[in-house]
């Protein structure tokens, strides 16, 4: 791998996907030493933005643009908005407006959200131009159905609840956040739902999308002027199809601990990657913020040769019915969980340890805790159950002897 001071001005780097991942490498290969040509290419038309917002500020009607405050042409990277990626082979991005040639190539096209099948004229909230759209139709008394109890879901019916509309949840789980949770965690954020004004129904699942209500399976009818689905994203690699970067099987984009594909002079960053965590012995596609800021950098500092190993802890928190809650690490494949505080209390936390060391953790208005508990994942700490059990005790202070 070269390193920076080897580095040409005739090296172009094209990065595809003008979200925070592509937009954190460009930013950080110009901040790293790259004397070369940059282009970032966004298949919307707008400059690169932040999406936590959209589900918040935006939808609040707080702000209509979320921009990041970055000078691109004091960087000297070249915006290219509105192209889409269609396809790759060694040296050329093919985009439905030309061709654009490449030294190396950092793919950074995210994810796409997962539609409801046979669902026409429904909402998902993935971009801001989404958000806009959505946010037009949450007039107060307007029916709002939200498929799925996930992050998405709960924090849109966060909103939806603030500007007055009657919101019903539809999961077809067990309980809120079922594919992100074990159930009986899941299931201490259903009271949530309730205090919130708004209606959740677990444990059912869509049959039909009609003009005026969405049809569950089990024959009933939830009245909806409007249908907001969030039911997860898969990633946007279809694009990728007969070129030489390699793919598993749920389309995420295969990468080493560098973050490069199988293809020469190739990256991956975000959203639409996998990659391998020694911390966690398999393979990781985490769809968060975290990792597109933390993933983007990464892949600047291997492509200018002073990258290291890529295998951060997974971070993702939400704001949701008046409540901050963090998760970091991961709970799969724990053998022991530690509840830190009751969920009837104002703040409460789980931690989830395998052989002792904590793995995962989940927090509830205890910033401090999860500030703390990430470091001590990091660091692979063994617990004091008994310490680490009492809310009252700093985690950092829970740590065996």
């Amino acid at each position: 791998m070269a390193g920076v001071a080897e580095l040409t001005g005739a090296d172009r780097v094209v990065v595809v996907g003008a979200g925070m991942a592509g937009a954190q490498c460009a930013l950080s290969l110009r901040q790293g030493g790259w004397q070369g040509r940059i282009a970032l290419v966004g298949e919307e038309p707008h400059p690169p933005y932040d999406r936590p917002p959209l589900s918040k500020d935006v939808l609040l009607g707080k702000r209509d643009s979320t921009a990041l405050d970055i000078d691109w042409d004091d960087y000297g990277v070249e915006l290219l908005p509105g192209r889409r990626a269609t396809g790759v082979e060694p040296g050329v991005l093919h985009t439905d407006a030309g061709e654009l040639p490449y030294g190396r190539l950092v793919i950074a096209t995210g994810a796409a959200a997962v539609p409801l099948p046979g669902a026409l004229g429904t909402h998902v909230l993935r971009t801001v131009d989404d958000a806009l759209a959505l946010r037009a139709r949450l007039v107060p008394g307007a029916r709002i159905a939200l498929v799925g109890a996930g992050w998405i879901g709960a924090e849109t019916a966060t909103v939806a609840r603030q500007l007055g509309c009657e919101v019903t949840v539809i999961e077809a789980g067990p309980g809120p956040l079922a594919g992100a949770l074990p159930a009986d965690i899941g299931l201490l954020m259903a009271d949530w739902y309730a205090e919130a004004g708004a209606e959740l129904r677990c444990g059912v699942a869509v049959a039909a999308v009609e003009p005026d209500s969405v049809l569950l399976a089990d024959g009933t009818r939830v009245p909806a002027d409007e249908v907001v689905v969030g039911i997860g994203a898969r990633p946007a690699t279809g694009w990728l199809a007969g070129s030489a970067v390699a793919l598993d099987a749920g389309g995420a984009i295969l990468v080493d601990e560098q973050l490069r594909t199988s293809a020469d002079g190739v990256w991956a960053v975000g959203d639409c990657v996998s990659y391998p965590s020694a911390r966690s012995g398999l393979r990781l596609t985490v769809q968060h913020w975290d990792h597109a800021l933390q993933s983007g950098r990464a892949a600047a500092a291997s492509l200018l040769g002073t990258g290291e190993p890529y295998d951060p802890v997974p971070y993702f928190w939400s704001e949701q019915f008046g409540r901050m809650v963090q998760y970091a690490g991961r709970h799969a494949g724990a053998d022991e969980v530690i509840r830190r505080g009751s969920a009837a209390d104002p703040s409460w936390g789980v931690l989830w340890l395998r052989a002792g060391r904590l793995v995962g953790m989940l927090t509830v208005d205890r910033p401090r805790d999860l500030n703390q508990g990430r470091k001590l994942i990091d660091r692979g700490a063994v617990l004091d159950r008994a310490l680490a059990a009492d809310p009252d005790v700093q985690l950092k202070a829970a740590v065996a002897s």
